[in-house]
């Protein structure tokens, strides 16, 4: 081909940037043309998404047809973390809010506009609420920080490295508003250095003064003398089966949790002081037991199929010790009947006579159907259309 001449290449220069002139308008209007049936509105409030504000509706949405929900070009997470590789990396590790590591983005943000810092659908209290439903959003005696809806004082929205999501350790972060001075003078003759707060402190709030928990263990109510013999001395785990003698004979079942955390394993669990139930768990169950049992919460987020009442661990284990498996409260087939009654009657057969042939164990609920969180539909541990049949039925 000859090369262009010098009186072609301007008019070729022209032609390219004419073309190019055209292209961006033609993106303008693409962007105006979203308006036309979506309300410009709901995209002009105080803080906007930079994608939006920009009227680059493609970067996320395909104009004619997508594979996923609201013509997105990929699945929700996959956008976000495209621009937002810095939230990616750091839920790698640690602990993951739960919307977080179900790549639900959307339960906190709104993807366009709104008028709250971090595009938080509401306020950020009531952005909380919304799933902790639990909490009270008012108690008599209210920690400040929770009054004035400043729950990112205490807790990381995203990730954390330590529990409950906090930006610090439990009792480094109480040390950095209230000082340790301050603190020991408020705990004359207590018996150790004070810590733990959360042994005897709601951090939300209580009914009582100081955001003491509002269940009271009888003997710190009575005083401390009944468990404490002396400053530093430590209580053990007799101290506390000599009040408790029954979960000693629990402890002592084929099936349980030996006490193996330091002198008092009780206090694994339990706080000595007070709580906001009569069991003075330090915690909700979905936490306590997850201390020791994460990669079984883990396993059952990223399922698609979740047992409802995971969370609700004593529903159906019994908490100290049992002489069934997994310690159960009950055999597995009672435990279950229990809430599917009539599975109890009308099943595949179960029961003493009933064999599997894969391990010679009594056929269970828990041969076919997985509590803990499973990818097939009924909870099974296999394909229900064919698969599951057949790790027993092999000539079928």
């Amino acid at each position: 081909m000859m090369p262009l001449t010098r009186s072609l290449q301007p008019a070729l220069i022209s032609t390219a940037f004419l073309f190019l002139l055209l292209a961006t308008q033609g993106t303008a209007a693409a962007a105006i043309d979203c308006f036309k049936c979506h309300d410009r509105a709901a995209f002009q409030k105080r803080v906007v998404h930079s994608p939006a504000s920009e009227g680059e509706c493609s970067s996320c949405h395909s104009p004619h047809v997508a594979r996923y929900p609201g013509l997105l070009q990929q699945k929700v997470q996959n956008l976000c973390y495209s621009c937002h590789a810095e939230v990616k990396a750091e839920i790698s590790q640690g602990t993951v809010h739960q919307p977080v590591r179900q790549g639900e983005c959307l339960a906190c943000h709104n993807p366009h506009a709104s008028e709250f810092a971090g595009l938080l659908r509401d306020r950020p209290t009531e952005t909380c609420f919304t799933c902790h439903t639990g909490l009270a959003k008012n108690y008599k005696f209210t920690h400040s920080p929770y009054a004035k809806g400043q729950c990112d004082s205490c807790h990381q929205p995203h990730q954390s490295s330590y529990p409950g999501l906090l930006v610090k350790e439990p009792e480094a972060l109480c040390l950095s508003c209230h000082p340790l001075a301050s603190v020991r003078q408020k705990h004359p003759n207590f018996p150790a250095e004070p810590s733990n707060c959360g042994s005897c402190h709601n951090p939300h709030g209580s009914d009582r003064r100081a955001l003491i928990r509002n269940v009271l263990h009888q003997p710190y109510a009575a005083g401390c003398n009944d468990c404490h013999s002396g400053k530093d001395v430590p209580v053990r785990v007799d101290t506390c089966l000599g009040c408790h003698p029954e979960v000693s004979e629990q402890m002592a079942s084929s099936h349980n949790h030996l006490v193996r955390f330091g002198d008092n394993g009780c206090m694994a669990c339990h706080s000595p002081h007070a709580g906001d139930d009569e069991r003075l768990l330090k915690g909700k169950e979905r936490h306590v037991c997850g201390k020791c049992h994460e990669a079984t919460f883990k396993r059952h987020d990223s399922a698609k199929f979740k047992h409802k009442l995971t969370g609700a661990c004593n529903d159906c284990h019994a908490p100290h010790g049992s002489n069934h498996p997994a310690m159960a409260k009950a055999p597995i087939n009672e435990v279950c009947s229990g809430c599917h009654g009539k599975h109890g009657v009308f099943t595949h057969p179960i029961g003493e006579g009933v064999f599997d042939p894969r391990t010679g164990q009594m056929m269970t609920c828990a041969s076919c159907h997985a509590s803990k969180g499973t990818d097939y539909s009924f909870h099974t541990r296999f394909s229900g259309t064919r698969d599951l049949c057949t790790q027993c039925h092999r000539d079928y």
